[in-house]
């Protein structure tokens, strides 16, 4: 179906679950600029449920709820075929999140989620992209909390360095803050525990890409290091935001000046190549970030647990049966609570090592000479800044479709980087602050 015959603007795929209820219910508040925007998913009976608590205290508005199923591929097609945009809120994406990508690929419809599972990311550019490119859909995933503040905030950093100044290293530091303890969603432990299953496979198939050119010897990154400026340790988080950071710079070293829109303006093109010329390459890595040494340790054990376990079908089993016990409350089948989610917060801190100029990398083995430290900074993770970011990336691709690619499968940063996103993530309680520029001694 041509895309100016479709019925939907957007249409949110399982917004009955654990986020997906709160991704309409901010959506709800730009209702406006949507002219027909519908739910979707298995149970009509409970979307409607959902999309009265979306609404109160006011009355729910009239939007169309449709029923489509994951395992159903023909429901799938019928729902993209009317459908310009699908945000996919249906976890985990390894077992659920392939059938919806196909069926946008086959349709043209383009296709926002919310995954930070690297190896679903991994298959669906590999099976799906071409596919996506040929019909016009436009496929981003990682649309969500801690994928888009790593990538945009990484972008953010990397332009602080101007003039000669270059990069040769930013570490991300996450750090999680809530005056209540907060319960992290079942789901999200879940995936964590099946990527230990992937690893293999995912090693397997992992695409060879082209690697940009950094200035300086490469990083010697520590395990557990502490960081005094922001009063953080931090341990290396294994999670896909390195991959992607990876893969934008990848895509810009092929194309220098981004991927080209589908009918940009002008103006759009001068502002594309503008931006990605002020975007300087570095090595990046994430890691969790916690005041306490002993906390860190915690979070160790954990990640022990997971990777031991997680190798074993009666490990996982283990693992998924008992998640309050192995994360030592940190998890729970029955998520956080609406008071632990409205007292929690994030910062990501990134610190940035680099030389102050470009030159200096080439005397053999110099050591930077310069550091930049950057923050990003919002509310709670899971059920309000991703509900945040999901929504304001389909503004972004709603009203300014002729300035993004026609269609592929694309990471975040190298579609809404140039865009207006981070201004629309800052009006909308997401934070982006330059810390300090200072030099470093050698």
């Amino acid at each position: 179906m041509a895309v100016s015959a479709r019925r939907f603007d957007i249409v949110i795929l399982g917004a009955s679950g654990f986020t997906g209820k709160h991704v309409l219910k901010e959506a709800l508040k730009f209702l406006n600029n949507f002219n027909y925007l519908a739910i979707a998913g298995r149970d009509p009976s409970k979307l409607a449920q959902t999309l009265n608590w979306a609404a109160r205290p006011n009355a729910p508005p009239p939007i169309p709820i449709l029923t489509a199923d994951t395992a159903d591929a023909a429901s799938l097609r019928a729902l993209c075929g009317r459908t310009r945009l699908l945000l996919n809120c249906v976890g985990p994406f390894r077992g659920h999140g392939a059938p919806v990508v196909a069926a946008c690929a086959a349709e043209g419809c383009d296709y926002l989620d919310i995954t930070g599972e690297a190896e679903f990311m991994e298959r669906v550019e590999r099976e799906y992209h071409e596919q996506a490119v040929k019909n016009g859909a436009l496929v981003v995933s990682a649309c969500g909390f801690d994928s888009v503040p790593a990538e945009i905030g990484f972008l953010f950093h990397s332009r602080q360095w101007v003039g000669p100044a270059r990069p040769n290293r930013v570490e991300a530091y996450l750090g999680l803050d809530s005056e209540r303890r907060i319960v992290g969603n079942f789901g999200t432990f879940e995936s964590a525990v099946m990527a230990v299953k992937d690893l293999k496979e995912m090693e397997r198939c992992r695409f060879s890409r082209v690697k940009p050119k950094i200035p300086g010897p490469p990083p010697k990154g520590e395990i557990i290091e502490h960081q005094k400026k922001i009063g953080l340790w931090g341990v290396t988080l294994p999670s896909a935001d390195a991959t992607l950071v990876g893969r934008t710079l990848s895509t810009l070293t092929e194309s220098p000046h981004g991927l080209p829109g589908l009918n940009e303006s002008a103006e759009m093109v001068e502002k594309r190549k503008a931006f990605w010329s002020s975007v300087k390459p570095a090595h990046f890595g994430v890691k969790l970030g916690s005041k306490s040494l002993l906390h860190l340790f915690g979070f160790i054990i954990i990640g022990i647990f997971i990777g031991l376990l997680g190798r074993f079908s009666f490990g996982r089993w283990l693992l998924l049966k008992y998640p309050s016990i192995f994360t030592f409350g940190g998890f729970s089948k029955n998520g956080p609570s609406e008071e632990e989610i409205a007292s929690a917060s994030f910062k990501m801190w990134f610190v940035g090592h680099g030389f102050s100029n470009e030159s200096l990398a080439a005397q053999g083995n110099t050591k930077p000479d310069m550091e930049i430290i950057t923050r990003v900074m919002g509310p709670e993770m899971g059920y309000v800044t991703t509900p945040i970011i999901l929504v304001q990336c389909a503004l972004v691709l709603h009203s300014q479709r002729n300035n993004l690619p026609n269609g592929g499968v694309y990471t975040p940063g190298i579609v809404f980087g140039p865009t207006d996103l981070q201004e629309r993530l800052q009006q909308n309680g997401i934070s982006f602050d330059v810390i300090s520029k200072s030099p470093l001694s050698t």
